[in-house]
């Protein structure tokens, strides 16, 4: 008999609610509460702590937005270091690019990417490719503690609380300026504009503080919070725009879902309220 699972939205006191037909996973780790659940229309979702990680019905537009636009900003993205992401969809794409040629994953919960290479293999998959390498660590401690210099470091964490606070302190940003290459770029996923004005405000504040340049840009996922991502850039060096990688993106001929190269651009036209929150003082 299928059970409705219900996700609380308590920014507008709205909830975003789907029929469960089974639990395929549930378990609780050190850190939070993992399940894995078959859906009617969505297929399988991914729930921590009772908040949507990823549909498979529309994960891709996250993990392609995430991964692909710095990847095609930086000239030559050899090597890349994901914190969070432990079900392996923002690994994924990153493995797709021919440049890449090392992945480093810090996840800090091993249970989420057991579980996901067990019933999404889909996602998690090429968490066992040989250019990736998976510790299960904060990243926190990791970004503070590591010898090891980045081309790009993808930030793909849960939201401000329990085990993600840490991800979205400034002393944390300053720690990643300080491992990426000369002219590395790191991106952050940065929460949901219309309800969350204040977070992103912060986000942008931060990276701001760290980064000579900054920017913002968007997706739509229908099952996130409000449908409206936000994603932030603190570059040393690149534009996203100007600097898109347009011979390789040609070159590659990867098929995408979501992501193509008018996206790459348009993603960065903010609508007003979006823009006066990231350019505020």
């Amino acid at each position: 008999m299928a059970i409705r699972f219900t996700e609380e939205y308590p920014e507008i006191n709205g909830a975003f609610s789907f029929e469960v037909t089974k639990i395929l996973f549930s378990d609780r780790s050190p850190y939070q509460k993992i399940e894995i659940v078959e859906t009617t229309h969505l297929g399988r979702v991914l729930l921590i702590d009772n908040l949507v990680m990823f549909t498979e019905r529309d994960e891709y537009v996250y993990h392609e937005m995430i991964a692909h636009v710095p990847l095609y900003t930086h000239p030559r993205p050899e090597k890349v270091l994901i914190i969070g992401g432990g079900d392996g969809g923002t690994v994924r794409e990153c493995v797709r690019h021919q440049v890449v040629q090392q992945v480093d994953l810090v996840e800090i919960d091993e249970m989420v990417s057991q579980a996901c290479l067990q019933y999404v293999p889909s996602l998690a998959s090429k968490l066992l490719s040989e250019k990736v390498n998976c510790y299960f660590q904060d990243g926190v401690e990791y970004v503070r503690n590591t010898r090891e210099k980045y081309d790009v470091i993808i930030i793909d964490s849960t939201d401000p609380v329990s085990v993600g606070e840490g991800l979205f302190t400034r002393e944390f940003y300053r720690n990643c300026y300080q491992i990426l290459n000369e002219d590395g770029l790191l991106v952050a996923q940065s929460e949901f504009p219309p309800w969350a004005p204040e977070l992103v405000r912060g986000i942008a504040k931060k990276l701001k503080a760290i980064f000579p340049r900054v920017f913002f840009y968007q997706a739509h996922i229908p099952t996130y919070p409000s449908g409206h991502w936000a994603f932030g850039m603190g570059s040393k060096k690149y534009h996203p725009i100007n600097d898109f990688q347009a011979r390789r993106y040609e070159a590659n001929q990867l098929t995408y879902r979501y992501y193509n190269r008018d996206i790459h651009q348009g993603a960065f036209a903010l609508p007003t309220f979006f823009r006066e929150l990231v350019d505020a003082e």
